[in-house]
């Protein structure tokens, strides 16, 4: 799945960029009370739709985003008979570190292979 995972989070790199550029203009417009619609309104809701759906590719497959800048992710999993998280970081070439649930990245753990 990491090939999977790599390209939804480059998808969802892009974008939160495309939503904060569209973002900023169309705050100004609404704070001056202006109707906003056109292109700009269509590029906002495209980024927002896709930044939407590719939330949900995460979420139905019960994956954790946890920085989308580092590409940092978490996989709920059981190891030696605890529940515990799967750790991967974009760039990684493979899942083989996983920490407690409440540790965080600082926790993380070599998985024994």
């Amino acid at each position: 799945m990491i090939p999977s995972v790599t390209g939804w989070l480059d998808s969802l790199l892009r974008s939160r960029a495309d939503l904060e550029k569209a973002g900023v203009p169309m705050e100004g417009l609404l704070r001056d009370g202006c109707s906003v619609g056109g292109n700009l309104a269509r590029r906002y809701l495209g980024a927002f739709l896709e930044l939407q759906a590719v939330l949900r590719e995460f979420s139905t497959r019960e994956i954790f985003v946890k920085d989308i800048e580092r590409g940092l992710i978490d996989f709920p999993a059981f190891v030696a008979g605890r529940e515990v998280f799967l750790c991967w970081e974009k760039g990684e070439l493979d899942v083989v570190y996983w920490h407690d649930l409440d540790a965080g990245y600082s926790g993380r753990t070599p998985l024994d292979l």
